[in-house]
């Protein structure tokens, strides 16, 4: 069996496919849109209950949560290079991921959705300007960070460097020129084969949406 990854790119299984694309693993990409009336039909909630995208489906290895579905898929099929080499790179890919997912993307979260995707009428400026505030905060602890090192964890990229770009696939606008270590270590990470790869998919789902 292949690796089956669901959910179009124009959505966080665009995470996904990055991951897939730098380990070289062949998958099947189902094309299911966040709002796909058969994500909510008994076959797809059997394998997310929450009835989103991404999750993939590993010869019977279920996982949903898109950075969690990396984590497992560096770990499995990357270990020592995209995935940990041991118990001490095993936490500190965790430590930068959570990070990742509890410091930033909840904020990025309030972010688009009061610049975006709720009708202007529901937008809240205030919101806005609060997890902007927060964001900051947070890309000045990882500036300090870039200032020493190119990657996060053991001196190469590795799934948190991925993890954490992703969540900041939005880096321009949230301030990130403020930052210039933080800007160039997105850039190398964006600029990788893999991402461009993937990218590449997200474009193209994009432009078929219309």
């Amino acid at each position: 069996m292949t690796l089956k990854i669901y959910g179009i790119a124009a959505s966080r299984a665009v995470r996904t496919l990055w991951c897939a694309e730098e380990l070289g693993l062949p998958y099947e990409h189902i094309k299911l849109s966040f709002n796909d009336p058969a994500i909510k039909e008994p076959g797809f909630l059997a394998l997310n209950p929450n009835g989103a995208i991404p999750v993939i489906d590993d010869n019977g290895v279920v996982v949903f949560e898109s950075l969690a579905i990396n984590l497992y898929l560096a770990e499995r099929y990357g270990a020592g290079g995209l995935g940990p080499a041991g118990f001490e790179e095993e936490a500190h890919i965790l430590q930068w991921t959570f990070w990742a997912a509890s410091e930033i993307e909840s904020q990025t979260r309030i972010w688009f959705q009061h610049t975006v995707y709720l009708p202007e009428a529901e937008r809240r400026p205030e919101a806005v300007a609060g997890a902007m505030e927060t964001i900051g905060k947070k890309l000045a602890i990882a500036e300090q960070v870039f200032a020493g090192r190119e990657w996060l964890v053991a001196g190469r990229f590795t799934v948190a460097d991925l993890n954490l770009a992703v969540v900041l696939a939005r880096l321009k606008e949230l301030g990130g020129d403020a930052y210039p270590n933080v800007s160039a270590w997105h850039a190398r990470c964006m600029a990788r084969p893999a991402a461009q790869r993937a990218m590449e998919l997200r474009a193209q789902a994009m432009r078929a949406a219309g």
